[in-house]
Formats: structure tokens, C-alpha cells, sequence
């Protein structure tokens, strides 16, 4: 496709999404009718994330997969000379995947929202909120330059906040607050150790930077372990990397569907993507230095995610589904961490994947958990699986399918999209870059090892209990007034307990929600080439310096 096409393709992906913000505030959304206003403005952003949607495909479409390393659809214009601060814009074999699924998971989110709007003020905002937090996003893996990314980083939150704190369930105020307050601070940080690269290089062209005979030729090692640590702050918060990572279940428990979806399948990579942008090819040797430190914080948060939905699954009463999934991202993000950790072209490539999977797949859960605790009035995990829920694929048998197809997909089962992702991120951490300690390294991948194992225990037992019905209550098993034959006067008999009531199987606007992150989970699993033949070529550039 002609460059300048792909110039305006990439400018149109980012810049639609506030432009249609700005035509759902208006009176009447433009060109659109409905019942009602509501239901106009919710097609207004059905139609803005389509019509974006549509860019992004077409985007990926005209990129020269033949040279995914080079920088394509670029678009450089100076914006704040004196500070050398520049509209730059561009997308590799990187950030593309990011910026189609991010697209992809936002109208998905849209569709969903059209015929099942959550509970809580006006529409117009709601939709609003969600493009602003759309074409963040978007910039975020769109911008090569350090302050641009920064704005964009900074972007998402407010739509964010407003989605949990307007739109959430339980404890929706306290859930936002923490969730903004924990970025807010690490992003403050952050932006210190973009100032100290920008400053000490004399540009903020991540471009440029990413050279070896360019201006990261002026950072000392000094410089590049202090901007790391300040940087990484800001980026493991939003990773999320253990122990930063306490804001992520509460906000995902009283977050809507649409915001738990979107805060995990696209929120959650700017972090990482950030280590891979900005961290490893300018700042190489700050890196190295906390490498081992990195890695090591990501062993330990896969552990921890998984123990910590083993004790979900376990505590019945207090056990809610959607926090279990929370709590499972952490663990999967680790696995994330660890490749990027490792610094080889094998583990980069192993994160990069995994984040696309973990998108796709988590995306998938949290909008089938979502549905579920719409028809039940709880995500439980004790009523799920009591008389309540009890044996989902007899009562919606295609709903527990895909329920129990997600678990699956997400433990990482050979011929699915987490699979790939996660063993690619081990072996990076078998053989780490040439400096960095194999012994621990190999440490930190048997306990990567064991986290998959503990991910398929809870996964399973979570199956088990929802879509199975699990163990059964001791009244479903001897109920009230029922014959004990040790007794020999057992008294009147009381009646059964009606049977629990049904549910209905996945609706059509359901399936057209769904059934594209399934789609796209077994196709990656079955065909990792086409992804891994986009990041490759572009990681061992950026690995090699950028030459």
C-alpha cells in the first residue's frame, strides 16, 4: 500500500476515537437515529470503534510484512521545538498486533455494551469514556516520541476511573480511587526518568534513541540504571508486577464487564510494551543491571497468582470468580515480565506473544464471567457452584463450554494461544542474554514451571465447581426432613427444594461478542508464525541496537 496511505490510516486509527468522544457529548449523536437517544448514542459507538476497527485491519493489511523491523506509517511533525518534542507517529512489527487488538477488544466492548448497557448514569458519557480511553490506548502503542507516550499513558486513566467508579458494582469509589492513586504514582515517577533520558540525550525520539550510534550514546551507565528504576516503577504498576499489583483485583471486581475486559486485555500491556519500547534498546545497560531483579519479581508473582486463586476457589463464600481471573493476570503478566527479563530474542518474543494471548483469552473470561454474574446476580464462586449454578452445561450447555474452553485456553494447553506466549518466555529464561546469571535464571523458570502447574489445579477445580457443579452442600445431599436411617422416628417430611431455576444459553449479540476471541485464540495456537513472524525480525533490531 502506498506510505502516505498508511500515514493517514495509522493518524485516522488514533485520532477517530476522540472525535466520535466529541459526537457523543453532542445533543444527537450525527447521522444516527434510534428508539430513543440512548440507543443512538450507544450505535454512535458501535459505529466510531467499527469504523476504527476497520482502519486498524486496513492498516495491518498495507504494512510491508516483508520488513516488519522498519518503521511504517510514519508520521513526524514538530510540536514543542525548544524541548525538540515531536507528533511522531509509526507502528513495527511491535506495536501493530497491540494496536488491531486493542481496536478489535474495544468494539467487541461496544457491540456488547449496545444491547447490555451497564447499570449507571447517561449513555452519552459512558460512550464518551470509552473512546478517550480507546484512543489513548491506541497512541500509547502508536507514539515514538518519550513525552507523546507519556500523555498517552496518562490518557487512559480518567475514562478509566470514571468507568469503574459511575458504572461499577461493590465498592465502585473505593476500587477507582486506589486504581488512579497507584498509577498516578508510579506514572509521576516515571515521568522523572523520561525527563532524565530526554535531558541527558538531548531528544525524546525513541527512534533515534533506540540506536546504537545515536543519542543513547551520551546516557552513562549511571544515567541508564537511574532512568530504569524510575521508569520501571511507573510500568510494573500498570504491568501489573507483584508487589505493586494490589490495585488490580479490587478494580476488576467492581469494575462493568466492558471495563474488566478492557483494563486486561489492552490497559494491562502498556506496561510491558513500555519495558519493550522504551526500557531495553534505549536503556540496555540499566536494564541488565535489573534484569535478575525483574525476572525475579516475576517468579514470584506467578506463584503468588496462582496460590492466591487456589485460596479463592477454596474459600467458598468469599471467593468471587471475577477477582479469581484478576489475581490469574497477575500470574500470567509475570510470565510476561520473565521473557522481557531475559533479554534474548526468544524471550522478548515469548512476552510479546504472550500479551496478544493473554489479551484475547482473559478478554474472553471476563466477558463470559461478566454474563454470568448478569443471569445469576453474583459471581461467587460458592452460589455458582451451589443450587444456584450447579451443573452449567446441563442448564446452558454452550455457555459452559466456552466458559470451560476459556479456562483451558488459559492454562496454556498446546494447540491454544497461551500456550506459545509462556513455554517461549521459559525458554528465554533457560538461556538468558550473555551477563546475566543462568543459575538463577533456570531458578526462576522451575518456578515459572510450577506456577503452570497451579494454574491448571485452580483452573480446573473452578470448571469443576461452575460448569460441573462441584461438591454439593450437605442440605443438597441429605435435605431438611429427609429419612436419616439411624433414626429410628425421622418425623414429617419436609419438601424438596425446587429445582434451581434456568438459565438462558449465549445470546445472539453474545456470540458476536465471543466468538471472535475464541476464533483468534485457536488461530494463534495453531499458526504462531504469523505473529511471531511480525516481532522477530522487529525484536532482533531492537536487540541488536537498531541496526
Amino acid at each position: 500500500m502506498n506510505p502516505t496511505a498508511l500515514q493517514y490510516l495509522l493518524a485516522a486509527v488514533v485520532v477517530l476515537p476522540l472525535l466520535g468522544a466529541v459526537g457523543a457529548l453532542l445533543p444527537a449523536p450525527p447521522g444516527l437515529r434510534g428508539r430513543n437517544p440512548d440507543q443512538a448514542v450507544l450505535r454512535h459507538g458501535v459505529t466510531v470503534t467499527g469504523v476504527v476497527l476497520a482502519a486498524a485491519l486496513a492498516l495491518a493489511v498495507g504494512f510491508d510484512h516483508d520488513h516488519p523491523a522498519r518503521m511504517q506509517a510514519t508520521t513526524d511533525i514538530s510540536w514543542i521545538p525548544a524541548l525538540d518534542i515531536r507528533i511522531h507517529l509509526g507502528v513495527d512489527g511491535i506495536s501493530l498486533p497491540l494496536v488491531v487488538l486493542t481496536a478489535l477488544l474495544t468494539f467487541l466492548c461496544a457491540l456488547y455494551s449496545y444491547f447490555h448497557m451497564p447499570t449507571g448514569p447517561s449513555p452519552k458519557a459512558f460512550v464518551a469514556l470509552l473512546l478517550v480511553l480507546e484512543a489513548g490506548t491506541l497512541a500509547t502503542f502508536a507514539v515514538l516520541d518519550l513525552m507523546l507516550f507519556f500523555l498517552a499513558f496518562e490518557m487512559v486513566l480518567i475514562p478509566m476511573y470514571f468507568l469503574i467508579a459511575r458504572w461499577g458494582g461493590a465498592e465502585k469509589q473505593a476500587a477507582a480511587w486506589k486504581f488512579i492513586l497507584f498509577t498516578l504514582l508510579g506514572s509521576v515517577v516515571m515521568l522523572l526518568g523520561l525527563l532524565l533520558i530526554g535531558l541527558k540525550s538531548g531528544t525524546f525520539d525513541m527512534v533515534a534513541l533506540a540506536t546504537d550510534n545515536g543519542p543513547k550514546a551520551q546516557l552513562s551507565h549511571v544515567v541508564q540504571v537511574l532512568a530504569v528504576l524510575a521508569v520501571g516503577i511507573g510500568l510494573a504498576v500498570k504491568s501489573p508486577m507483584w508487589p505493586l499489583h494490589s490495585w488490580l483485583p479490587d478494580a476488576h471486581t467492581a469494575a462493568p464487564t466492558v471495563g474488566s475486559v478492557l483494563l486486561a486485555g489492552v490497559l494491562l500491556k502498556m506496561g510491558t510494551y513500555g519495558f519493550v519500547r522504551i526500557a531495553l534498546p534505549i536503556t540496555p545497560e540499566g536494564m541488565h543491571t535489573f534484569a535478575p531483579y525483574l525476572a525475579a519479581l516475576a517468579a514470584i508473582g506467578i506463584i503468588y497468582g496462582s496460590l492466591a486463586c487456589l485460596a479463592l476457589v477454596r474459600q467458598g463464600a468469599k471467593g468471587d470468580l471475577k477477582r479469581l481471573i484478576a489475581y490469574s493476570s497477575v500470574g500470567h503478566m509475570g510470565f510476561v515480565l520473565l521473557g522481557i527479563a531475559s533479554m534474548t530474542p526468544t524471550g522478548v518474543n515469548g512476552a510479546l506473544f504472550a500479551n496478544i494471548a493473554h489479551g484475547l483469552i482473559t478478554g474472553l473470561l471476563f466477558f463470559l464471567v461478566g454474563a454470568l454474574k448478569d443471569r445469576y446476580g453474583t459471581s461467587d464462586l460458592d452460589a455458582l457452584a451451589g443450587s444456584t449454578g450447579a451443573a452449567l452445561y446441563g442448564k446452558a450447555p454452550r455457555f459452559g463450554g466456552l466458559l470451560a474452553f476459556g479456562a483451558v485456553a488459559s492454562l496454556g494447553i498446546p494447540g491454544l494461544a497461551g500456550f506459545w506466549g509462556e513455554m517461549l518466555a521459559m525458554f528465554g529464561a533457560f538461556r538468558p542474554a550473555a551477563g546475566l546469571s543462568r543459575p538463577a535464571f533456570l531458578t526462576f523458570m522451575v518456578l515459572a514451571g510450577l506456577g503452570t502447574l497451579l494454574t491448571a489445579a485452580y483452573l480446573l477445580l473452578v470448571v469443576r465447581r461452575v460448569c460441573m457443579g462441584g461438591t454439593p452442600h450437605l442440605a443438597a445431599i441429605a435435605p431438611l426432613g429427609a429419612a436419616d436411617p439411624a433414626d429410628p422416628d425421622p418425623g414429617p417430611a419436609a419438601e424438596t427444594p425446587a429445582p434451581a431455576p434456568a438459565i438462558p444459553d449465549i445470546a445472539h449479540y453474545e456470540y458476536a461478542a465471543w466468538t471472535p476471541l475464541a476464533v483468534l485464540t485457536v488461530l494463534a495456537g495453531l499458526w504462531p508464525a504469523a505473529l511471531l513472524g511480525l516481532t522477530d525480525p522487529a525484536v532482533q533490531q531492537l536487540l541488536g541496537g537498531g541496526k
